[in-house]
Order: structure tokens, then C-alpha cells, then sequence
């Protein structure tokens, strides 16, 4: 349908992809009925289509989030956890860019917090927001590491503090150096107000406070996290052993 000067015409044009969709539907005697301005608006819509599909799922593989299958419609609202469908829904829409309101999620383990935060994370991702996941102990270990080249470690830096939602899972589960918490205060530092952190942790704040190697650092840490943050606490079920349970009575269960 189209020549190879066509072709480079849309290449320079950057609109390939829709003259390939538009092709496609001419070429479908189903759309024979059809006007050419149907069809091309509809190639139009096809492309933006695939383009932000693409743009998610790189989105989602960029995060490094460890559940990428997570999803708010499938999860758990079983009785004890502290959880809606309302409430999520209003998580799954968020826009981070416009309300920055840090998040932070709490629960024993096996509690399913890492779940919940990648499928708030997913979400953020559909929704077109850079978003970016790290276990505290990898963040702390990469911090460190980095130190010794001073590019790198400022690098590391600015992309944790300009991403558009900042995941933090197992927050203080175990201690972390001066140095690693001097970097976590110079992030949340420069996060404040202009971007939203989520934290999901055994813990709470009195422990982070105690748990942090220096009084003041501490104390502005979680000031930084907690103030204005919004709160789900997802109680003491261990979500992991129910479903362990649950799958062990089925009928083709096996171990």
C-alpha cells in the first residue's frame, strides 16, 4: 500500500507504528464499510494503545519490583486486615506527581506488605509513574558499595530522590550503618515535599527511632516519614501460612 518513500516519510515522522495499524485495517475486508478517517483514528488510538502498554511493562521491569504480577483487584480482603475495596481503589488511582503523601505499610510477617506495596507500585506504573523498589538492607548495601566512586554514589542519589515513588520494603528489619542512614536522611531530605515514599516494615516509627545509630539523624528520618503519612496497619495474620493451609487442602495438593 505504501512505498518505501512512504515509509521513510513516517519514519521521519515518527509515526511508523501508525501507518503499519492503518495498513492492517485497510486490509481487513471486515472494515470495508469503514471511512478512511475511521480507520486511520483508529490506527491512531490502536498505536497510542501499544505504546503505553510498552511504556508500562518497561516501567514495571525498571522498578524492580519482586511481585511483577502483583495486583490490587486480586487482593485478600479477608476480616483483620484493615483493608477495603474503597480504600484501594483510591491507591490503585492516585496520582503521586500531584499528592505526595508518604505511605507507610505494617504488618508481621508473612502479613503480605511486600504484595501490597508492589501492587500499589503496579498501579503507579499503569498510571504513568516512575516508580522505584528497594529492600532496605539492598539499598543500604548499594549505598555503601557506591561511596567509593563518587559519581556513581551521587548518582544513586538523585535517582532515588527524584523517582516519582520511592518503595522502601522491610524498613529497618535490620540495622544499617552511619553511613547507609546519612544517605537515607539526604534522600527522604530531598523527597520531602516534592515526592511520596512508601515504607513497608515489621515496625513502627518508636523502633525506627531507636533502631537508627544517630539520635538527631533519627529523629528527622521519621519525622520525614511519618508527618501527614497515611497508615495501613494489615494486622497479625500470616497470610503466607493461611494460603499454605488453604492450597494443603485441596484435592491435588502434593509436597
Amino acid at each position: 500500500m505504501f512505498t518505501s518513500e512512504d515509509l521513510d516519510k513516517f519514519r521521519a515522522l515518527r509515526i511508523t507504528q501508525v501507518a503499519t495499524r492503518f495498513g492492517e485495517l485497510v486490509a481487513d475486508e471486515a472494515n470495508d464499510d469503514l471511512a478512511p478517517e475511521q480507520l486511520f483514528l483508529t490506527a491512531v488510538d490502536d498505536t497510542l494503545d501499544m505504546r503505553k502498554a510498552n511504556w508500562v511493562n518497561a516501567a514495571i521491569k525498571t522498578a524492580g519490583l519482586p511481585i511483577p504480577s502483583a495486583s490490587i483487584a486480586e487482593i485478600d480482603y479477608r476480616e483483620g486486615r484493615g483493608l477495603n475495596k474503597a480504600r484501594m481503589a483510591r491507591y490503585s488511582a492516585h496520582d503521586w506527581k500531584a499528592d505526595n503523601v508518604n505511605v507507610l505499610i505494617r504488618s508481621a510477617t508473612g502479613g503480605g506488605k511486600t504484595y501490597l506495596a508492589c501492587a500499589i507500585g503496579i498501579a503507579a506504573c499503569h498510571n504513568g509513574h516512575r516508580v522505584t523498589f528497594a529492600r532496605m538492607d539492598d539499598l543500604a548495601r548499594k549505598l555503601v558499595i557506591t561511596r567509593a566512586d563518587g559519581l556513581a554514589h551521587q548518582q544513586l542519589l538523585n535517582d532515588l530522590s527524584e523517582t516519582d515513588l520511592l518503595i522502601i520494603d522491610d524498613f529497618l528489619t535490620v540495622g544499617i550503618d552511619p553511613e547507609a542512614a546519612s544517605d537515607l536522611y539526604a534522600i527522604l531530605a530531598n523527597r520531602e515535599y516534592h515526592r511520596p515514599t512508601m515504607v513497608a516494615s515489621q515496625s513502627g516509627p518508636e523502633y525506627w527511632s531507636s533502631a537508627l545509630p544517630d539520635k538527631v539523624a533519627a529523629d528527622s528520618i521519621v519525622n520525614r516519614l511519618v508527618s501527614k503519612a497515611k497508615r495501613i496497619n494489615l494486622g497479625d495474620i500470616d497470610m503466607s501460612r493461611q494460603y499454605g493451609q488453604e492450597a494443603r487442602s485441596h484435592a491435588d495438593f502434593w509436597e
